[in-house]
């Protein structure tokens, strides 16, 4: 392990929680100190290389309330460059922090990087996760969650516990493996098992007979969409990625790959153990784990089949997908109705259509996204926009529409502008399920339907109470619409949540533009920003 000097890190995070202070105001600050290091792990009986934070895999919970400030100094142990992203979290007018090749330098070997996060106007369940190599195969990622502020009404009583429940497909290979056969142009073969909180099997949920619990699950996996359920209890979905929703009684709940819920159990059956299970959706072999939901006092193992879960129907999915919308009258993070923005009602400044693309150039496997296969740039795009580096990346290198031409490489940034109302489809033609996530937003799911889109598909949206999230699914021969409203100035990374995919190209970058230099629209650089590739040798600040 490298040793770090903590008498430095506790100076910078002093001189930077009076920095936040000044920028943000009196909110609460909470501090977070951790050490990214290599150790071994067996979370399918073999011996790996993971990736572990202060020791742990998976990483630390980062607890917070709406508008905290939250400064986390990490430090990189590793031998290679590293990063995190906060997936769900929207770093309002601060993109430099979101932790993405193309927002923010790596951290390098044996040196320290402190990230100044501000919750702005957010609840809910969230995760973070390294975004470099392919990292995200060896962990380094944990759950993030954000409680309302004292004062807020929130629409159910307080849970008698809260648990993160992280769910996600794994490989056997260390992620270095898996990395050097993509970068030869092959595919990955399918998944291996599925982790519970970092682990096969026993992971355990403790529960006391008559009382309820909040669990929230991500699955922080790398490709497959993953179906949750509990033996002999019932599930109340009551947030999906920072908005209260419609309390609805589920059995099962499939999670899409990079997607969050949380919902309510209640341990109203006989003092026992029964199983959770967890099991892959729409693959050919179906993977399945099993953990522990234990009742105080329990003597009894879980007994009996293991519930059973759906495996590859579409329409089953679709119609759960549909169920879930936006709780009109509960408050968000502010005490006014989640329902009180009107979104079926503002008109549309603009319609993208992004289709997913896949093939072979030069003779090697790559993705992408209306025919371009993204290859990041040698420097990241938001410190070339700062400095006004040219040459680095071209403004929208994308088309807004498929072109239904061959794939090719480029830097791909969309142009989008501050402060307008824009449509989204997302169109699939392939025969797999796929996982789109934005950067710095929610989005309201509009719609979503198999076949081809239309500007007829719009008479069926829902433009009242559909769910505002940051991460959907398109299901096989399907599209999916979102509605955003453009209030988030920065450069924002789209991506698949099909992690190898994401690996080859299937990503770009949406530049929300405006010429305003007002700090009411975007912070400056953080001062302390570390910088990279042209931008090395700047200054953060004038001297």
């Amino acid at each position: 392990m490298v040793a770090v000097d903590r008498s430095v890190s506790t100076a910078v995070l002093f001189c930077l929680s009076f920095f936040a202070a000044v920028v943000t105001g009196e909110s609460p600050y909470r501090f977070y100190d951790w050490n990214v290091t290599y150790g071994d792990i067996y979370p399918l009986g073999v011996r790996q290389q993971g990736i572990l934070i202060n020791g742990q895999f998976p990483g630390p919970d980062i607890h917070s309330v709406t508008n905290d400030n939250v400064i986390i100094n990490v430090h990189n142990s590793l031998d290679e460059p590293f990063l995190i992203s906060w997936n769900g979290v929207q770093n309002r007018r601060n993109s430099y922090v979101d932790g993405m090749y193309g927002t923010t330098c790596p951290i390098p070997p044996r040196t320290n990087y402190t990230y100044i996060l501000q919750m702005k106007d957010q609840i809910g369940s969230f995760y973070y996760f390294p975004t470099l190599a392919f990292h995200k195969a060896a962990g380094g990622f944990g759950g993030i969650r954000i409680l309302s502020r004292p004062g807020i009404p929130v629409p159910f009583a307080d849970p008698a516990g809260d648990y993160t429940v992280l769910i996600g497909d794994w490989y056997k290979s260390n992620h270095t493996d898996l990395k050097a056969r993509l970068d030869k142009g092959k595919k990955l073969p399918s998944p291996d098992g599925i982790l519970i909180n970092g682990r096969s099997s026993g992971a355990t949920i403790n529960v006391e007979q008559g009382k309820t619990y909040r669990l929230r699950i991500s699955n922080v996996g790398l490709q497959n969409s993953l179906n949750f359920r509990i033996q002999g209890h019932k599930m109340k979905l009551v947030e999906v990625e920072g908005t209260h929703t419609l309390q609805t009684i589920f059995s099962e709940l499939d999670v899409h790959v990079g997607q969050t819920y949380s919902v309510l159990i209640t341990a109203d059956q006989s003092p026992r153990d029964y199983y959770v299970a967890v099991s892959s959706r729409f693959t050919d072999k179906i993977n399945t784990t099993t953990g522990v939901l234990r009742y105080s006092g329990s003597s009894t193992p879980a007994s009996g089949p293991v519930p059973w879960g759906p495996s590859i129907q579409v329409d089953w999915s679709l119609r759960q997908a549909r169920a879930i919308r936006t709780n009109l009258t509960a408050s968000g993070p502010r005490p006014n109705p989640q329902g009180s923005y009107h979104y079926g009602l503002v008109p549309l400044a603009r319609t993208i259509v992004f289709g997913s693309s896949a093939g072979q150039i030069n003779g090697k496997q790559r993705y992408g996204v209306n025919s371009v296969s993204f290859v990041p740039a040698d420097t990241p795009l938001k410190l070339a926009d700062y400095f006004k580096i040219s040459g680095v990346y071209k403004v929208n290198s994308i088309s807004d529409k498929p072109t239904g031409g061959g794939l090719y490489l480029d830097t791909s940034v969309l142009q989008v502008d501050y402060r307008t109302f824009i449509e989204i489809v997302f169109e699939n033609q392939e025969d797999i399920v796929q996982s789109y996530h934005l950067n710095g937003y929610s989005f309201w799911v509009v719609g979503m339907d198999g076949g081809q889109w239309s500007s007829s598909s719009r008479n069926g949206y829902n433009l009242r109470d559909g769910v505002s999230r940051c991460t959907v699914q398109v299901y096989p021969k399907s599209w999916t619409a979102i509605y955003i409203a453009l209030d988030n100035v920065g450069m924002w990374n789209l991506r698949s949540e099909f992690w190898a995919r994401q690996y080859l190209g299937q990503q770009l970058y949406v530049r929300v533009y405006t010429t305003s230099t007002s700090l009411r629209d975007e912070y400056p650089i953080p001062k302390n920003s570390h910088l990279c590739g042209r931008a090395k040798g700047r200054h953060t600040r004038p001297l």
